[in-house]
């Protein structure tokens, strides 16, 4: 009797392959940065770091969307508020570090509260100047926010198209919020030159490695817990609900429970997602929480496969590569590009790329059945 192994067997050979290249990027990309001279082809340059390293965000992003709209049929156009909020709770912790090395060399006081004549640090930003309590902001601010609209609206049964609205308009609201001066937020300019993260500097090139290397770690971390999502009882329930909430309910399953769980697990997903990119980029300002960054995000998943969660993760990174060549190459019609292959995928890859691929990939012969003789070669009874 043959063992199989248990992490292909726990989260599939998709899954197990995706762990093992993020895992392998994670030691091997820092290695290339920090340890290979930059005269060597192998070399990996750190703007290259800094640029993979956001794709492994957005890939976060793509996977916490995947798992309420591909497993629950919630589809979410308010993800990339869930994502911002995350980035300004990293991005305040980031400019409590600053101090007296702001331009204004204010000990508490950020430099554009100085400007606008504030006198006394707000109640939001209290306790930001230590990193347990802004990781704690990080997941509790997008988690918090999601249970209560998923509160109001699940319990409402709204459904559907009304509730991609009410999350769209969510995201416009606090978009708007952002940008105004007097919420203490940074207004337009949003929050921005960071100078280091747990006393190391935030532009060495080892803190852009090892925050590349956490990114990846936490793509890899992220996806193990929506798959053990997934795969489990609970995860059954949610496939039902999207493919049948009616039928569920009325087999007495309550529906809102399970839709709420997995809404607000996904809303803390995007809000780690969210920190991990803002030290990265060095900038976070209220454009995060358009409504086009949400819709973007939904093409992503799209693309690469919705309802597989590799697919999520390999279309995140396909769009943004393609994105950031467009946007140096031809700029101008990017918006096009995205739009043609959001209507190209829906028509000729309505699975996505994964999603197509697994449709197609020839199935493997389970070895139980490999044992079965044929009914021909059965012993036959004794005359």
């Amino acid at each position: 009797m043959t063992r199989r192994p248990i992490l292909p067997g726990l989260i599939g050979g998709q899954g197990a392959a995706l762990v093992a290249i993020l895992v392998g990027l994670a030691l091997l990309v820092p290695a290339l940065n920090l340890l290979v001279p930059p005269s060597s082809p192998f070399h990996v340059p750190t703007h290259f770091v800094v640029l993979f390293g956001k794709w492994l965000t957005y890939a976060l992003l793509a996977v916490s969307l995947d798992l309420v709209w591909g497993y629950c049929g919630i589809l979410s156009l308010g993800h990339g508020a869930f994502f911002a909020l995350g980035g300004y709770a990293m991005g305040m912790y980031l400019m409590r570090q600053i101090g007296p090395r702001g331009v204004y060399a204010h000990p508490v006081l950020p430099d554009f509260m100085v400007f606008l004549n504030w006198t006394e640090l707000p109640v939001a930003w209290w306790g930001f100047q230590f990193f347990p309590y802004a990781m704690l902001m990080v997941f509790l601010v997008p988690g918090l926010l999601a249970f209560a609209l998923g509160w109001f609206a699940f319990r409402s049964r709204v459904t559907g198209v009304y509730l991609s609205i009410i999350t769209q308009a969510m995201t416009y609201a606090l978009l708007l919020g952002f940008f105004r001066n007097n919420f203490g937020f940074g207004g337009n300019n949003g929050l921005t030159d960071f100078k280091d993260i747990l006393g190391f500097s935030i532009q060495a090139p080892g803190t852009r490695a090892a925050l590349f290397a956490l990114s990846a770690l936490a793509l890899a971390g992220s996806f193990l817990i929506a798959r053990a999502i997934v795969t489990s009882k609970l995860g059954k329930v949610l496939i039902a609900i999207r493919d049948a909430e009616s039928r569920t309910r009325f087999l007495g399953y309550r529906v809102e429970h399970y839709k709420l769980f997995v809404f607000v697990v996904s809303a803390m997903m995007a809000g780690l997602a969210g920190a991990l990119y803002v030290p990265q980029v060095g900038i976070i300002n209220p454009s995060e929480f358009s409504p086009a960054n949400s819709i973007e995000a939904v093409i992503w998943v799209a693309v690469g496969g919705r309802g597989t969660l590799t697919g999520a993760a390999l279309g995140a990174v396909l769009v943004n590569a393609a994105k950031s060549w467009f946007t140096g190459a031809l700029p101008e019609y990017w918006l096009f590009a995205l739009g043609g292959l959001f209507i190209l995928t829906t028509l000729l890859l309505p699975k996505g790329i994964v999603g197509t691929i697994a449709e197609h990939w020839p199935k493997p012969r389970r070895r139980d059945a490999e044992r079965v003789p044929p009914l021909s070669a059965a012993p036959q009874p004794a005359e």
